[in-house]
C-alpha cells in the first residue's frame, strides 16, 4: 500500500496532523519519514540544516528543494561542508534550486563545522540531540507546544558547542521530525 492511500496512520503511528493533508509531499514525508528515529549525525546534522532553512517558510517549501539542498551541500556530509570557503557561498547563492539565504547558507557551514569539532572532541551530534529527550516523549497533539524546556536546552547546548541558527522553536521542530517527541491525536 502506497503511504497517501492510508490516511489513518502516518510513520509516527497516528491519523495524519492538518499540516501532512495539504500535499502529496507532505502526506508521503509525513507517511514514511516523519517522526522515525534519526540518531546518525549526518542525518541530524541534515535536519538542522532543513530546518534552519525552513524559518520564515514553509515545510513544503524545504522538501520541495530537498533534493537540490543534497546536491549543493554535498550529501549533507559535515566533514565536506566544513571545508566550504567564500567561493562555496557564492556558488550556493547561485543555486536557484535551494532557498538562497546568505544567513541559512552559512548557518549550514557553521554548523557542519560545529559538527566535526563534536566529533573530534569523541562527541557525536546524535547522541548529544538525542541526550536531551524527555522522560515522556509522548503529548497529546492538540496541547503540542512550540517549544518545550528541553528544547530550550538543546538549544543552549548547541550554541554553546557552537551551532547557530538552531533556537528553541526550531529544536523542538527538529524533535518532532526525528522522533524525540512524540504526538498523538
Amino acid at each position: 500500500m502506497k503511504a497517501d492511500e492510508n490516511p489513518e496512520r502516518g510513520a509516527a503511528g497516528g491519523p495524519r496532523p492538518a499540516w501532512a493533508e495539504s500535499s502529496a509531499l507532505l502526506r508521503e514525508y509525513y507517511d514514511t519519514e516523519w517522526g522515525l528515529p534519526v540518531r546518525d549525525a549526518r542525518g541530524v546534522y541534515e535536519r538542522i540544516v532543513l530546518e534552519g532553512f525552513q524559518s520564515g517558510l514553509s515545510w513544503e517549501t524545504v522538501l520541495r528543494k530537498r533534493p537540490a539542498f543534497r546536491a549543493a551541500f554535498s550529501g549533507f556530509d559535515p566533514e565536506v561542508v566544513a571545508g566550504f570557503g567564500e567561493a562555496d557561498v557564492e556558488r550556493l547563492m547561485a543555486d536557484a534550486g535551494i532557498i538562497r539565504n546568505r544567513r541559512k547558507i552559512d548557518a549550514a557551514i557553521v554548523n557542519a563545522r560545529a559538527t566535526v569539532a563534536l566529533a573530534e572532541a569523541g562527541d557525536d551530534l546524535g547522541e548529544l540531540v538525542w541526550s536531551f529527550r524527555p522522560d515522556d516523549p509522548r503529548a497529546p497533539a492538540e496541547t503540542a507546544p512550540s517549544q518545550s524546556p528541553e528544547s530550550a536546552a538543546l538549544s543552549k547546548e548547541l550554541k554553546r558547542r557552537g551551532f547557530v541558527f538552531v533556537g528553541p522553536v526550531t529544536m523542538y521542530a527538529l524533535m518532532e521530525a526525528i522522533g524525540i517527541v512524540e504526538h498523538r491525536l
